[in-house]
């Protein structure tokens, strides 16, 4: 944690344990602001604990999906030995664009508490709303090509995945 965190008060009011664990997000994506980075944080939370927080670091580090939710997604499973932070939830300063989202989906994070919109993103320079109106398109209409071409062996990696006893499921 830094020095900025604070750890909200212990309540059994679940509407105050999210906004103080939300204002913690909003503290630290305004603070990112203020060191060069994007207006973006994250931490996620299980059994009360935080487990890690996330900045947006998609300029410093030159990576397009450093957003703050991936980057907490990210600490958090190295924090936890593990690529599942079921039990867990994500507090972020705003809504998960499609790719937080997504992730969040995949680390099979139970819940997902934002404080500003895709709206706010949008009124700030951001294309979240963009994306998630894309998404509600056919393909064909979109700007980015996303084409489907069948070769030998298409499916070799998930019959080779299916046959491996040994595999981890996810």
């Amino acid at each position: 944690m830094t020095e900025t965190t604070v750890r909200p008060a212990p309540t059994t009011d679940q509407a105050a344990i999210d906004r103080a664990w939300l204002q913690q997000a909003v503290s630290l994506a305004v603070e990112n602001v203020a060191s060069g980075g994007g207006p973006f944080g994250a931490v996620i939370v299980r059994d009360g604990e935080l487990l890690a927080e996330g900045r947006n670091r998609v300029t410093r580090d030159l990576d397009p999906t450093a957003h703050a939710e991936v980057t907490a997604i990210r600490a958090a499973c190295a924090a936890v030995g593990d690529f599942s932070l079921a039990g867990a939830t994500l507090y972020t300063s705003c809504e998960p664009c499609p790719l937080c989202l997504a992730a969040s989906l995949w680390a099979r994070i139970d819940r997902v508490v934002f404080a500003a919109d895709r709206h706010d993103a949008a009124a700030g320079g951001f294309d979240d709303l963009a994306f998630y109106e894309l998404f509600a398109r056919d393909r064909a209409d979109w700007e980015t090509a996303v084409e489907s071409l069948r070769v030998d062996g298409s499916v070799a990696p998930f019959e080779a995945w299916r046959a491996k006893l040994d595999r981890v499921d996810y």
